[in-house]
């Protein structure tokens, strides 16, 4: 087996994840061997770049429409597309946990649509930006749309990070979506206008879809109420609640870890809807 076969066969058999990153790595590089063709011919700028990154003005992305999708494909330079490769890795795989390889792909170019959307809007509409002409690339938008899509889902996720411990997923959002704000007047404010575009979009569609009141505000605004004493019990039942409600809590968690069993066995299409619901409930709790 030659090696473009053993590239066709590992992209065939790859999960949309794994299929996401070789698309990303192949545009890169025919990114490179134009760039590097631009600079033999004297050219003045990478033809994949002007005709597929996405233009600030209205005037170029109106007779450009198709770089709303394309440029978040395109990479500025090895850095860029090697964090948010990693980050696609890592949060996409988390993301098939709960939702499908359409839904992921979903999330994906619609956040980068978003991204886009806000990009165009604050460079044209806000005194600051006005009247420049600045190209947008990177997967980060549609990255941020699976990231805050998957922690509005499952707030209370937690993940493992060295030297910090373990954080919740909302927390992570909350800096993330933060960190954008703070930078949306430095050098790079079209990309962070673009992340919280898609963060917007994860955000909006997660509780649009579930049917259900956003609940990732409880877990922000918790952190600025004050916590008050519990009552003191004046009059003792006779019952011990303690046993019962132990009871029913190892029964509620034996549920979750059955449904979690069956999801890495199957998928979690093959849940039926009581089960998602009642999975969906446990996330928020």
């Amino acid at each position: 087996m030659n090696l473009f076969e053993n590239i066709k066969y590992k992209f065939k058999y790859a999960g949309i994840v794994e299929k996401l990153i070789y698309v990303n790595l192949i545009i890169y590089f025919v990114t490179l061997m134009f760039d590097v063709f631009s600079k033999w011919f004297k050219t003045s700028e990478n033809i994949i770049v002007k005709w597929f990154s996405l233009n600030s003005s209205f005037d170029i992305f109106i007779s450009q429409p198709w770089t709303i999708f394309t440029y978040g494909f395109l990479h500025a330079n090895f850095i860029h597309i090697l964090f948010n490769l990693i980050a696609l890795y890592y949060i996409g795989n988390l993301f098939k946990q709960y939702f499908t390889s359409k839904q992921l792909i979903n999330f994906y170019l619609l956040g980068t649509v978003s991204g886009g959307i806000l990009f165009l809007l604050g460079y044209n509409y806000i005194p600051l930006f006005k009247n420049q002409l600045v190209p947008l690339v990177g997967a980060s938008a549609g990255i941020s749309a699976i990231f805050i899509g998957i922690a509005t889902y499952m707030p209370n996720y937690q993940l493992k990070i060295r030297f910090i411990g373990y954080v919740q997923l909302w927390q992570l959002a909350l800096v993330w979506i933060l960190l954008d704000f703070i930078q949306l007047s430095g050098n790079n404010a079209g990309g962070h206008f673009a992340h919280l575009g898609g963060s917007l979009f994860g955000f909006m569609y997660v509780n649009y879809a579930s049917n259900k009141q956003i609940s990732i505000f409880k877990h922000i605004t918790s952190l600025f109420k004050r916590k008050e004493k519990p009552l003191k019990t004046v009059y003792k039942s006779g019952k011990k609640p303690t046993y019962s409600s132990t009871k029913r809590k190892s029964k509620t968690q034996q549920e979750v870890d059955t449904i979690l069993e069956k999801i890495s066995k199957s998928g979690y299409e093959t849940l039926s809807k009581e089960e998602k619901e009642f999975l969906f409930k446990q996330g928020k709790n």
